[in-house]
């Protein structure tokens, strides 16, 4: 098992990417990424094994014991994702189009 750049208690994990069954998974405490590592993604429970998935989970002593899908979250993340994406792909008019 991967030991984890965590202290031990609630955490929210972000999977980044899953290939080959590993998945590279995020993970922040308080708002602030503290680290990241590689795991097998058959740890990781089926309904969240994708990319951007959140999870609220539980580490003791350097290992995630607790892992809770947060579908809601995932949602409102990727919603907010595509609307920064969209404000910021419109082009601003130009002099000509004012």
């Amino acid at each position: 098992m991967t030991e984890l750049p965590l202290t031990d208690g609630l955490s929210t994990a972000v999977i980044d990417s899953i290939e080959d069954g590993l998945a590279t998974v995020f993970f922040e405490q308080d708002g602030t990424e503290v680290g990241d590592a590689v795991l097998d993604a058959d740890d990781i429970p089926e309904n969240g094994r994708h990319a951007d998935a959140i999870f609220s989970v539980t580490v003791e002593d350097g290992a995630v014991v607790e892992w809770e899908y947060r579908e809601e979250v995932t949602e409102e993340r990727k919603e907010a994702a595509q609307s920064r994406f969209d404000r910021l792909s419109k082009r601003p008019p130009s002099d000509e189009e004012e």
